[in-house]
């Protein structure tokens, strides 16, 4: 089956309910009651199984659908902060980008294939519910979109937010704007760009960006204060789960956490609890991208810093991160 004819049926990706279990094929204090998948990686544009966190889906009506997930205990990244008690808050921001690309490609009609790109993107946090548990953390999300445009009667981009819940308690919010670029059409848009890429520079000390690899770090010295340059390892297996022709969009998220760790001098207790980023290019490989950090005033949620990223004289994204202390 061709890829652009491709889309799965409504409520295939929901949990499978287990019916009636024959008599004697199992014992009756063991019997299942439930079993739970994550939907096919090719709907969240991920190569690798363990970095799919969606596992459900439900229709509500035209823009409004429900969502699960799950987040593990432990992550190769997104590697548990305060002192290993919380869950990583761009556990937030991963999911719901993978929802931007599941209900599209499931509810919109938009095939595999297509490209996403990413307008603006705003997540919030509430640390207390952030806590790590016993077991792996299970999530429902209420999605709803808007300004859900078409062009030539195929879904061409939308808005939507989302609300992530866990055990009852609003975890998170966040939302999306995207537009959706046929093949043709990213070819003729990107033409021979991301063939080429600089050489991997060094990292910064990864303990003054809050991390504990090198491996991890995505910012390198520019020779000035709160200025760095982007630092873009395309062998990163979680950041650069698959071959891309630009940076992708999260390493971006991930390059302003790390400046404003750097910028409030990374403190155990200190955690981004909102994020706003506008992104108004591609990130191309091929050239340095210089990150700038500058401190903005306070709000009642935390310090505030705005990051910028510049590439070939020409801004490419801007995001402001709130950082403020887990409840310990």
């Amino acid at each position: 089956m061709s890829t652009n004819t491709f889309r799965p049926a409504r409520e295939t990706l929901a949990p499978i309910s287990v019916g009636r279990v024959p008599q004697g094929s199992w014992p009756a204090d063991r019997l299942p009651v439930r079993l739970t998948t994550t939907v096919p990686k090719e709907l969240v544009h991920r190569a690798a199984l363990a970095e799919v966190l969606l596992t459900g889906q439900k229709r509500h009506d035209d823009v409004r659908f429900a969502v699960t997930a799950q987040w593990p205990r432990c992550h190769s990244f997104y590697t548990p902060v305060i002192e290993g008690m919380y869950h990583d808050p761009l556990l937030a921001a991963e999911t719901i980008r993978q929802v931007g690309f599941l209900l599209p490609h499931t509810e919109f009609g938009v095939p595999i294939g297509h490209q996403f790109l990413m307008r603006t993107f705003e997540m919030s946090v509430r640390p207390e519910h952030l806590r790590i548990g016993h077991a792996p953390a299970e999530l429902d999300i209420e999605v709803t979109f808007s300004d859900v445009r078409t062009r030539r009667d195929a879904h061409s981009g939308a808005r939507y937010d989302a609300v992530i819940h866990r055990d009852g308690e609003a975890v998170a919010t966040g939302s999306f704007t995207y537009t959706c670029i046929t093949p043709p059409a990213y070819r003729r848009l990107r033409g021979n760009q991301g063939h080429l890429q600089i050489p991997l520079t060094a990292p910064v000390l990864p303990q003054s960006v809050g991390r504990v690899s090198p491996t991890d770090v995505v910012l390198s010295p520019a020779g000035a204060d709160d200025r760095w340059q982007l630092r873009v390892d395309t062998r990163h297996p979680v950041l650069f789960d698959h071959p891309v022709d630009h940076v992708p969009g999260m390493l971006l998220i991930e390059a302003a956490r790390q400046a404003a760790s750097a910028v409030f001098g990374h403190s155990a207790e200190l955690i981004p609890v909102q994020v706003e980023s506008e992104h108004t290019r591609y990130v191309e490989l091929d050239a340095p991208c210089f990150i700038e950090a500058v401190r903005l005033p306070a709000t009642p949620r935390g310090e505030r810093v705005r990051i910028i990223g510049e590439q070939n004289g020409e801004e490419m994204f801007r995001t402001t991160v709130t950082t403020a202390p887990a409840p310990l």
